[in-house]
């Protein structure tokens, strides 16, 4: 698992496609930590369900109108979810590989994913520094490939808010 972003100010790659979200959708935050996304989408109108292990994170988000909080580990339990279907997915700062096939499964006809993390080589520079955290190169593309139309992906070098290794994609479901 990758470290959680303690950032407020969320990301610029959700900011940038969060548009592509149909209107009205619910939509996941997955490992949400602070809920920056959370508030970010609550405030453009969507349902959000924001998921995290940090009991102290989610409570924290509880009260937020359309916002159902859960407190759950996503990588030693059951998919809290099943059979259910997102307008969209947003992933930041967190990798759980056997996760990625259950997300595109998880969106609904037009739903957008979201998705935003470390990449290979990101050990030079900070946390994470496990390989086994860090996206390899083009596996977001794999991911989706056959399944989602990619609207937009990069691998490469920022240096904001930190110097960093990412890797995005937004993907949407055409199922």
């Amino acid at each position: 698992m990758t470290e959680h972003c303690t950032l407020s100010v969320p990301s610029e790659w959700v900011c940038r496609w969060a548009s592509q979200v149909p209107p009205g959708s619910r939509v996941l935050d997955l490992a949400c930590g602070s809920g920056r996304h959370t508030r970010l989408l609550a405030h453009d109108g969507f349902s959000i369900c924001a998921v995290d292990r940090d009991p102290v994170a989610v409570a924290s988000l509880s009260g937020l109108p359309a916002v159902e909080a859960l407190v759950a580990d996503l990588e030693n339990a059951p998919w809290p979810y099943p059979g259910q279907r997102f307008g969209g997915i947003v992933v930041t700062n967190y990798l759980h590989r056997p996760l990625l096939p259950i997300l595109v499964d998880s969106l609904e006809a037009g739903g957008v994913l979201i998705y935003e993390t470390f990449a290979v080589e990101n050990e030079r520079y900070g946390r994470p520094t496990n390989r086994d955290f860090l996206l390899r190169t083009g596996e977001l593309l794999d991911a989706v490939a056959g399944r989602l139309r990619v609207v937009a992906y990069e691998d490469l070098y920022v240096d904001v808010p930190k110097p960093a290794m990412v890797q995005r994609i937004c993907a949407q479901c055409w199922k």
